[in-house]
């Protein structure tokens, strides 16, 4: 089993590799729309966590599938029973172009830029709905590289995911770290090399068996406070 006891970290990380998908977008939101096609808002937690589940699976068996069909196919799962299951569908994918940042990550963003760090990002989804979110909210230029795994090999967690971020920002594993919501994206840059920070925004306690984050924090901003208390690298 894996401690999942943060490590000490020496010095702060040259690349930062950010999560989007509930790490920096606010996906709560989606249940509106859930509301308004006729169900009830609480089955946007497990819609969303079956089609990480759908997308891990076709990953892991050689396939890159397109985050958009995989998140369709399985809202056709959850609303099977609906005449207009299509449109329904539709309204709700429709949901992420419309998507705001969390409260804190505005000025933990442009804390985490202003000690020189380079800011990338690395989403299962589709990079034109982080694009959009960035440009609403009103930091895209705090970003260098705007990076999705449609270009990469496989999905997160997988190694290559990484290691497709890595390549297109010329870093190493050891000068990158990971900034994710999920303990599973977390325990893969962990296994792929990369050092991690885990935002724990809810306080629910890390899975004991996945490898553990360099550093937790419950927002952006107190990452930024934490980061900025070791040395540059």
């Amino acid at each position: 089993m894996t401690s999942a006891t943060p490590s000490a970290l020496q010095q702060r990380p040259r690349l930062l590799v950010f999560d989007v998908n509930e790490t920096l977008s606010d996906m709560t939101h989606l249940g509106d729309r859930f509301v308004e096609v006729g169900v009830p808002p609480y089955l946007a937690v497990p819609w969303f966590a079956g089609l990480l589940r759908d997308g891990f699976a076709l990953t892991v068996t050689g396939q890159n599938p397109s985050f958009a069909d995989v998140a369709r196919a399985s809202l056709h799962t959850v609303l099977h029973d609906k005449a207009n299951v299509e449109s329904a569908s539709r309204h709700i994918m429709a949901g992420f172009l419309q998507l705001p940042l969390h409260d804190d990550v505005v000025a933990g963003v442009r804390a985490l830029a202003a000690m020189g760090m380079r800011l990338v990002t690395l989403s299962n989804g589709a990079a034109d709905v982080a694009e959009g979110l960035f440009e609403r909210g009103g930091i895209r230029d705090a970003f260098e590289r705007v990076l999705s795994v449609e270009d990469a090999p496989a999905w997160k967690p997988a190694a290559s995911a990484y290691a497709y971020a890595l390549g297109e920002c010329g870093e190493t594993a050891e000068d990158a770290m990971l900034v994710a919501v999920h303990p599973w994206d977390i325990h893969g840059a962990k296994a792929a090399g990369l050092r991690a920070a885990f935002i724990n925004r809810t306080g629910a306690p890390y899975p004991e068996p996945m490898h553990a984050a360099d550093l937790v924090a419950p927002s952006l901003t107190e990452l930024a406070r934490q980061l900025e208390r070791l040395p540059a690298s």
